[in-house]
């Protein structure tokens, strides 16, 4: 093996370099969020409607846990093509309008927050590209602090967006216990880029189909992991909450079927261990990840619930990586998929 077989490749890169990124942000996004934070303090809105895509979408899904559980504002995703196709406005005066873009550069995102700038909602960006398009189109720009990311897999961008809804809800809520989680962050991804989850390996080298389930801040975590490994390793998944799973698509669950569950470090670890209890009565292949109780797949010791979803995440993408290789993938040359998506 030569020099430049052994080189990490870029995804490899950019998801250990997480943990700067997250402390990059931290100094740059310190004044702008308290000053958004006072801004919708005053405004209260009575809904906040995100705007989002591919991995974008599932931080969006993160966004509606953490602000519907720490604050109770309701949160509702947008459907773009109300407004790129149908041309029809929604009534958002006195709104928030939440959108989350690694590049800013869908087309349907773009019209989505013109119209609703036009409608009187306050437009909210949360973007890597600060001089993109959507940037431009949005009132308020929070720049993600990812840094340049080429490999086509978002990995830090995803882990930043995280990383800046909390910090947005923990200021807006000024909620001391999540303001000290975000602080010890960095330290905690890092560490979570080291686990050990080669327990799973093998089996899911070895499978073409699986299931992914989380639930409450965990929900968007099983989300992000079955594209990922749909668009690194050509592993077919999909990613459901515990409850969810149960209206239907258990009926998938045979043998030896792969599921790889996120328990979370909150009241809803109670069902979700539930679950597992009857996947394994019926011999599913089934992975775990926690720290109490301890999982086959290793999680760091709780801290604070939303905070420690971000660091599964970073395990897995590191697992996503191996994964790829051990299934014979470029993980940084993904089928038919490129680095910027333009959807109407």
């Amino acid at each position: 093996m030569n020099i430049a077989q052994k080189m990490p490749g870029r995804m490899q890169q950019e998801i250990c370099e997480a943990p700067q990124a997250l402390r990059r942000q931290a100094d740059a996004l310190a004044r702008p969020v308290a000053e958004l934070a006072r801004r919708l303090r005053q405004m209260e809105p009575g809904v906040v409607v995100t705007c989002a895509r591919g991995s974008s979408a599932h931080a969006a899904a993160f966004a509606k846990h953490a602000i519907e559980r720490h604050l109770g504002v309701p949160v509702a995703a947008a459907a773009p093509s109300i407004a790129t196709v149908y041309r029809r406005a929604l009534k958002l005066d006195g709104q928030l309008l939440l959108c989350i873009s690694q590049s800013g550069r869908s087309d349907d995102l773009i019209e989505q927050a013109k119209f609703a700038r036009e409608a009187g909602a306050l437009t909210l960006a949360l973007v890597n590209a600060e001089d993109s398009p959507l940037a431009q189109e949005c009132e308020i720009v929070l720049p993600l602090c990812a840094g340049p990311e080429l490999s086509v897999a978002a990995t830090k961008s995803f882990v930043a967006t995280l990383a800046a809804v909390l910090r947005i809800v923990a200021e807006w809520g000024e909620n001391e216990p999540l303001r000290a989680a975000l602080q010890r962050l960095p330290e905690r991804v890092d560490a979570a880029t080291r686990l050990d989850w080669s327990p799973c390996l093998e089996t899911l080298a070895a499978s073409e189909s699986m299931i992914t389930i989380g639930r409450g801040p965990t929900l968007s975590i099983a989300r992000e992991s079955a594209l990922k490994l749909k668009e690194t390793c050509n592993l077919h998944a999909e990613g459901y909450s515990g409850a969810e799973f149960q209206h239907g698509p258990m009926a998938l669950v045979t043998e030896h079927y792969p599921v790889l569950m996120f328990v979370p470090g909150d009241e809803a670890a109670g069902p979700l261990l539930q679950l597992a209890e009857r996947l394994t009565a019926k011999n599913a292949a089934l992975f775990i990840v926690s720290h109490d109780p301890p999982g086959l797949l290793p999680a760091l010791p709780t801290d604070q619930p939303e905070a420690d979803a971000i660091c599964m995440i970073q395990s897995f993408y590191m697992t996503a990586v191996k994964l790829a290789k051990l299934r014979g993938i470029d993980a940084d040359n993904p089928r038919h998929l490129q680095k910027v998506t333009r959807t109407i």
